[in-house]
């Protein structure tokens, strides 16, 4: 290999080497406030907290843990998961919560106003009442209701309860378990 080759080889792994340690090198510096840091450490507290009451929840249903330990130690949970959320209702600005309370209450009335518009327009009576997307979503959702009430009713009318064996859904015109095939009487 001759001199100039080598000294290629070295600019390009100098070049790579800088490119690479760029990162490094910049002293680009965030600045979070202690506040936002604060914010930060009390909503990874509070999923904890969260994470953790689910876990020991679903451990009691499984027979984990003690049914003497089990009430102490989520109201234990419970108690710091209400201290966290505390502390964050402290740091947010009162007016935030009150402006989403407001807007929630006027949207709720505005569909109920809606909502008790819809009859006297939906007749086809020749009234001028224009049916906006959000009622016609009420409409819609009312009809959603009636198809899943009967789906229901009807499922109920043809279940024939449990298989003894197995313990699978039959339906009254089943011979045979569908699940694991034992004669039904």
């Amino acid at each position: 290999m001759d001199i100039g080759s080598i000294f290629l080889i070295l600019g390009l792994l100098v070049l790579v080497g800088l490119y690479i340690s760029r990162p490094l090198l910049e002293k680009k510096s965030v600045a979070v406030s202690q506040e936002e840091h604060e914010l930060s450490a009390l909503l990874a507290e509070r999923d904890r907290l969260l994470g953790a009451l689910q876990e020991l929840d679903f451990d009691y249903a499984l027979g984990k843990i003690p049914e003497g330990e089990y009430p102490a130690q989520r109201a234990d949970l419970v108690r710091r998961g209400a201290d966290v959320l505390r502390r964050l209702d402290e740091m947010q600005p009162e007016t935030a919560r009150g402006d989403v309370e407001e807007r929630i209450e006027t949207q709720i009335a505005a569909r109920r106003a809606d909502a008790a518009r819809v009859p006297a327009g939906a007749g086809g009576n020749g009234s001028s009442i224009s049916i906006k997307p959000a009622v016609q979503a009420v409409g819609q959702d009312d009809d959603l209701e009636t198809l899943i009430a009967n789906r229901r009713r009807v499922r109920k009318e043809k279940s024939a309860g449990f298989c003894p064996q197995c313990g699978g859904p039959l339906q009254k015109s089943d011979r045979f378990c569908p699940k694991c095939g034992k004669k039904l009487a």
